[in-house]
């Protein structure tokens, strides 16, 4: 049997695992997009969500329907701004981290999030974790530890910023809980509209009060933060989200650990960044992690 068993077909089980990948590698580009951005880092955020509508009105207008509960009462509503809440946290937080420690502290750290889906997984919901994803965790996180530089890249780091970005960790890991909870019971599009919503009026008025000046000054600003908003999160978080109604979150969140290996990839792409070998080496031992947490 499967790892990664849910009580759904094999082939259900396959596409939904694709549309993770692809997920994870679609937002594994938007640190490339942020850098890029001519607005500030939590103006950049705002618009990542707030300009994603548009395609997912446009989505909802021209895809099929598929039969799904309606939110009926307040309580529906609630957890339908659930994850946008916690997405906005996680935004907010991640952002300012990169400006109170180092990058390598704060990427470490808000890639924790497996680690707090794991636990808050079990102590919540009582999910069964096994050695064996224990094990491909490790590894993983081990891979990402590696990825950034081994353990001595986080002494250069600020007490105060690391712990804003393993908040940051919390959050996301909430927001991924939110999200398979209610694959459940709503549509993707339906989440997604709702959350991106949510965490757009939410992250608003931290963009306004610590940068000022949200609006790109050029085409080309506009075009980075269209290009945030279409791939990274309607296109990456619309994946994911799907693929949470037939994937564990704690497995999903493990693969989504490729993106620090994406975003070092395009970096060395786009931005002419090195990849050093010892870099390379915890990209491999981060897709072996997520092999190992697969098997049986």
């Amino acid at each position: 049997m499967s790892a990664i068993s849910t009580g759904v077909s094999a082939p259900a089980q396959r596409t939904a695992l694709t549309c993770l990948v692809l997920g994870g590698i679609a937002i594994g580009a938007s640190p490339i997009f942020v850098r890029l951005s001519e607005v500030g880092p939590v103006s950049t955020g705002f618009w990542r969500l707030a300009l994603a509508l548009v395609p997912l009105f446009l989505w909802s207008m021209v895809s099929p329907s598929r039969p799904e509960t309606a939110p009926l009462e307040r309580r529906d509503y609630f957890l339908l701004i659930l994850p946008g809440l916690a997405l906005a946290v996680d935004l907010v937080a991640w952002h300012l981290a990169l400006h109170m420690t180092s990058v390598a502290n704060a990427t470490l750290l808000a890639n924790l999030a497996p680690v707090f889906v794991t636990l808050i997984g079990w102590l919540l919901f009582r999910t069964v974790v096994t050695r064996i994803f224990l094990l491909g965790l490790g590894l993983a996180i081990a891979g990402v530890v590696t990825l950034k530089g081994g353990p001595a890249s986080l002494a250069d780091g600020q007490l105060a910023g690391d712990a804003v970005a393993a908040l940051a960790a919390v959050f996301y890991a909430c927001y991924i809980l939110a999200i398979g909870r209610l694959r459940s019971r709503f549509a993707t599009n339906r989440i997604m509209i709702w959350s991106s919503a949510s965490a757009a009026l939410s992250i608003l008025p931290f963009a306004l009060y610590f940068e000022g000046n949200i609006l790109p000054s050029s085409l080309y600003g506009w075009t980075i933060l269209v290009g945030l908003a279409f791939v990274s999160h309607a296109g990456g978080q619309v994946l994911i989200t799907y693929a949470l109604a037939y994937l564990p979150a704690a497995f999903s969140s493990l693969t989504l650990l490729l993106q620090p290996v994406v975003a070092a990839i395009l970096a060395w792409w786009i931005l002419t960044e090195s990849v050093s070998p010892l870099q390379t080496v915890g990209g491999l031992i981060v897709l072996v992690g997520i092999l190992v947490a697969r098997r049986v």
